[in-house]
């Protein structure tokens, strides 16, 4: 996750804070020594939208086996003594589940911050009501381009409008709102459109995903840009980004799931904005790039913990048997040890490149979905050969 508005303006936003401290260079086990890492929790998979892209394939149906209330508070308690500093509350559709409300608080109450990713259809004004009262930190709310393209994605007709409903219910009662964006090649024409509906709708936040080949976005991998075609969505991106600070209008714009996206950043601001290009290189180096099994962990419907929201099909361990940070340090799982030490690892053409150090080597999903290796190249790294051999700055290395 890059935060542009971080990077090109200097604004901090909360997220920042976790992403962007010299504390995080060296820490294998979370967010930075002596914490754990962001939990995203699929604490169900029953969902009310049939998204082309959902990694995990969930449906409007009941599935068996999901933590029950009370496994799920004592999970929360688990991770509050592994210092988790943030749980992603997601689905599914993580409001279809009536213990919601329940689990927030207890968060809270266990000192983690808690946030919500939602489809938004489900927020009517009370909800939103609830959601602020309870002290939910953000609301991510899934929008992927103007209302018949989304509504085709998303599987379901009105889920466009439903969905700037629950945003304008949340703005409402002014709880930190957001939206959710994964860039394909059926909307990303409509990538303006959003920036103008975020300041339109005075919209907090925006991240923009990449789209990671896992569940049903394996079947539409084809529908995936081009590099040239993310090359210019970004500059778009970036350029918004920059047009915003210039008229004094505070947005916080992310990119999600492409840590190609750091060193192009570097590379395009070395030449026109040097000093601009050191203070972006010198986040980037404290990031460090892709933290999955490190700083980022998922937990399913079930009690499984995976390296990430995309792995699910690789599970590490299970809380109902074991306390979540004996699974997370446990570098006796073979394919966790790897992650948390990934560089001799990854195929021959990142371990060549010399912007490994602040990518660390993409996103594995894509790697596996399309080589069938798990460490295999990620086929949306839209550096050119070039690029990928210009050497990075030696006073960093």
């Amino acid at each position: 996750m890059l935060s542009l508005t971080k990077l090109l303006t200097g604004d901090t936003y909360y997220g920042d804070n976790l992403r962007y401290t010299p504390a995080s260079k060296n820490a294998k086990n979370g967010v930075s020594e002596g914490r754990g890492p962001v939990v995203s929790w699929n604490y169900t998979r029953t969902c009310n939208l049939k998204c082309r892209h959902c990694y995990s394939s969930s449906e409007a149906k009941t599935y068996d086996n999901e933590l029950s209330t009370d496994e799920a508070l004592a999970l929360i308690d688990d991770l509050a003594d592994f210092n988790v500093p943030t749980i992603l509350f997601s689905g599914g559709e993580p409001l279809i589940r009536k213990d919601f409300f329940t689990l927030a608080a207890h968060a809270r109450e266990k000192g983690i911050r808690a946030t919500l990713s939602t489809n938004g259809t489900l927020i009517t004004p009370e909800v939103a009501q609830k959601i602020k009262d309870h002290g939910i930190g953000y609301v991510g709310i899934s929008i992927d381009g103007v209302r018949e393209v989304n509504d085709d994605f998303r599987g379901v007709e009105g889920a466009y409008d439903r969905a700037l409903e629950g945003i304008r219910n949340c703005r409402a009662v002014g709880q930190r709102v957001g939206l959710r964006f994964t860039i394909n090649k059926a909307n990303m024409d409509y990538v303006s459109d959003v920036l103008d509906l975020l300041e339109e709708e005075g919209i907090d936040r925006i991240c923009f995903y990449h789209l990671v080949y896992s569940g049903r976005g394996e079947a539409i991998m084809h529908d995936d840009l081009s590099a040239e075609e993310t090359r210019a969505v970004v500059d778009l991106i970036i350029d918004r980004v920059l047009d915003f600070d210039k008229r004094g209008v505070k947005k916080e714009v992310l990119l999600v799931d492409n840590h190609a996206d750091g060193p192009y950043m570097y590379l395009k601001f070395r030449e026109k904005d040097p000093e601009r290009a050191k203070y972006i290189y010198r986040l980037l180096r404290i990031n460090g790039g892709n933290r999955s099994g490190i700083a980022f962990s998922n937990i399913d419907n079930e009690g499984n913990v995976h390296p990430d929201q995309f792995t699910q099909h690789h599970t590490l361990g299970n809380v109902r048997e074991r306390k979540f940070g004996d699974i997370w340090c446990d570098t006796s799982i073979p394919l966790l040890a790897g992650l948390k030490d990934r560089k001799a690892l990854l195929d021959e053409k990142c371990r060549a490149c010399s912007w490994l150090h602040i990518c660390n080597g993409n996103f594995r999903a894509r790697g596996e979905a399309v080589t069938g290796d798990f460490w295999g190249f990620d086929p949306a790294c839209y550096l050119t050969d070039e690029e990928r051999a210009i050497p990075a700055p030696e006073e960093d290395q």
